[in-house]
């Protein structure tokens, strides 16, 4: 069916059906990122992601691969949906977490004790550190790849990674039930991240 930046040059000269299979090769990534950050309008901000795409991509050399102009284009919009519902209309992503800026979206019956504390921690840490977490564990993306989503310098984040663990393994210890479902969570920490994959996407 061609790369994603072929399907997206023949979507943006009209080709609906190049349209409908990029949509579909992403959809559930870009799903599980505004899964849990924005309540209701979750798909909408899908849509918006992909039209971003279509209509920006003569500013973009294609110096990394779509997946991370993607994801670069769905932070954007994350932000921009945040401010504008702050009275200020600027927010502090390195400081605000999602549990500051807003009501926090039900969980999944079927989580695990282990997948709902670290659900909860990630709400409790600066937002672009918990995108630095899921961008890392749950679309495997590289150092490089996460810095431009993130706009950061690539030396950076490694170092980024590392103080987002820190503040997410404090967050758990805060909210954890019991020292045994702390001791269960952090000591698989890994494991449990990437068994959120599936969850989220429903």
């Amino acid at each position: 069916m061609g790369s994603d930046f072929e399907l997206l040059e023949a979507w943006r000269k009209g080709d609906r059906k190049a349209g409908d299979e990029l949509f579909v090769r992403h959809f559930d990534s870009l799903y599980r990122f505004f899964a849990r950050k924005v309540g209701g309008e979750v798909e909408d901000l899908v849509q918006k992601t992909f039209l971003a795409c279509v209509e920006g991509q003569d500013s973009f050399r294609q110096q990394s691969s779509f997946r991370t102009y993607l994801f670069a284009i769905a932070r954007n919009l994350l932000y921009r949906y945040w401010r504008t519902r702050s009275r200020s209309g600027e927010v502090d992503f390195t400081v605000k977490s999602l549990q500051d800026l807003g009501p926090t979206p039900s969980i999944a019956v079927k989580a695990k004790q282990e997948q709902r504390l670290l659900l909860e921690g990630l709400r409790r840490i600066p937002v672009d550190l918990q995108i630095a977490l899921e961008l890392h564990y749950w679309e495997g993306m590289s150092g490089p790849d996460i810095a431009i989503v993130l706009d950061i310098p690539e030396g950076t984040v490694r170092s980024r990674l590392r103080r987002a663990r820190e503040v997410l393994e404090q967050k758990l210890a805060e909210v954890a039930e019991s020292p045994e479902q702390l001791r269960a969570t952090t000591c698989n920490l890994d494991r449990w991240a990437e068994s959120l994959k599936d969850l989220l996407k429903e």
